[in-house]
Parts: structure tokens; sequence; C-alpha cells
């Protein structure tokens, strides 16, 4: 019915939608959309650093991730800057950094325009592995983590307090968004991962009644983009990845329509989490 590569592309761009939708709701409750952005960008230094010193493209990638995310941490306790001073600073310098050390290395030829905005027709079958693989990896540890990080996000003094430990959960959480990043990037690319981390989860915002029925439903609503969005790329010939990004865009704007919006989802997270400050 449909070509191999299309059929590839499709499965393990709803693998990853199915991944980082709850992701996406940590983000969006936690305000960090700008930390997803900075975690995207210091993607590049990891594929610099990858064809520097021979290494695995994922690992490398994740290893950068993870040490910005670390970076982060240190410097937000050292309380000189305020949190999105320091990301700008951070997301800024590690998309610099690797851009400055690609042109150096004038040995390699690099698709630049492949990393930055990925190529999900171009997926193999190990790439699908890969997606589901570290999919179910990533959403077995949200599951796990789920009353610790939803705890903390709330209110991290409460959380404290009931033992739920919030600096290890933002530490895991941080730890979770580098292992989707380094996943993803090959098939959406640099720039596209955050977009499909912030709008289907900011569509099932709209639409939520709990914190789980909006985790659930960011997950829905990024299968949706991903296979509209590739379905509209095949039809239309316009490129894939910003073609699920304008899907999950289309999605968020019908979520805007005014039928009768439900009780905010925030409400309820501090209604059901002890949430009064």
């Amino acid at each position: 019915m449909f070509d191999d590569f299309f059929t590839r592309a499709l499965i393990a761009g709803i693998g990853l939608a199915i991944t980082v939708g709850p992701l996406g709701c940590f983000v969006i409750w936690r305000r960090m959309a700008y930390f997803g952005d900075t975690m995207a960008h210091s993607a590049l230094l990891g594929v610099a650093l990858s064809l520097l010193f021979d290494l695995n493209l994922m690992l490398s990638v994740f290893i950068v991730a993870a040490a910005v995310s670390l970076l982060l941490l240190l410097l937000q306790k050292r309380g000189a800057l305020s949190t999105d001073a320091l990301l700008g600073i951070l997301s800024h310098s590690a998309l610099s950094i690797g851009l400055v050390m690609v042109a150096f290395m004038t040995w390699v030829r690099i698709d630049l325009v492949g990393f930055l905005f990925g190529d999900i027709l171009a997926v193999s079958q190990a790439d699908i592995d890969l997606v589901w693989g570290g999919g179910i990896l990533v959403l077995a540890a949200i599951v796990y983590l789920w009353r610790p990080l939803l705890a903390s996000t709330v209110n991290p003094e409460l959380a404290e307090a009931e033992g739920l430990q919030p600096e290890r959960a933002r530490l895991y959480f941080m730890l979770l968004m580098a292992l989707v990043i380094a996943i993803a990037m090959k098939i959406v690319g640099i720039l596209l991962i955050t977009s499909l981390l912030i709008i289907p989860a900011a569509t099932a915002r709209r639409l939520a009644t709990s914190p789980e029925i909006m985790a659930v439903l960011a997950s829905v609503i990024g299968v949706l983009a991903v296979t509209g969005g590739l379905f509209g790329s095949l039809h239309f010939d316009t490129p894939s990845g910003p073609s699920i990004v304008v899907a999950a865009m289309g999605l968020f704007v019908l979520s805007l329509l005014p039928f009768g919006r439900n009780r905010n989802v925030e409400t309820a997270i501090h209604s059901t989490h002890g949430g009064h400050h």
C-alpha cells in the first residue's frame, strides 16, 4: 500500500509521539519550554563531539545534553543569574560551539540541515527498535517517578516534607529529557524536538481535567500530528519534520475554539496533590 520508508517513518514517529507526550506535560507544568530548547541546541555539540572522537552519535548527544542539565543545576544553586538567563547562555553557547567545531572539521562532510530538521523518511529498522525500546524505558521511568515528579512540580517544599526528594526527581526528569532528545534527534531534528514536546502537551492542557488524562491526551495528539503531518507531506510534497509541527499547530489552534473548556488541569493538580501554599 505505502512504500517501506513511509511505513517505517510512521511507526518511528508514532513511537516518538507516545514517548514525548507525558514528558511534554511536565515541561509545560514546570514552565521549562526554554529548557527543552537548550537541551535540543546542545545536541549539535554532541554531534560535533561524536564526529571528532568517532563516538556513537546517540550516546554522544545524550552525554552532552545530560552534562548541560547538570551544569544548569549547579549554576542555579549558585543563584547568580535567573534561570532563563542561564538557559539563554547555555543554549546559544552549546549550539555555537557545536557549529564552530564542525567548521574546523574540514575532513568531515556533514549534513547540517539533516541534523537541524531531521529526516524521518530515512529511518531504518534499527532506528525504530531504538525509538520503541528507548520509549518504553522512558515511559516506565515516568510511571515509576510520577508521584514525586508531580508533587515536586506543584509544591517542592511539601514534596520534601513527604520524603519524595524533589531534587532527585528533577535530576531524573532532566536525564529523561536528555535521553528523549538523543533518540529523537535523527527523526525530527534538533530544531523540531521542542515543538513535538510542547505543542501536543499545550493542546492537551486545554482539554484535560486531570494530570493523568493530560499525559495520555498529549501522546494521542502527538500521534495525530505525526500521522497527519506525514500524510500531508506525502500528499503536498512538503518536508516531513516541519509538516508534523504544522499538523500539531493546527490541532492546537482547533483546541482554542470555544467549545466549553474543562476545568483547568493545573487546578486539578493542585487540588489532588495538596497544592495549597
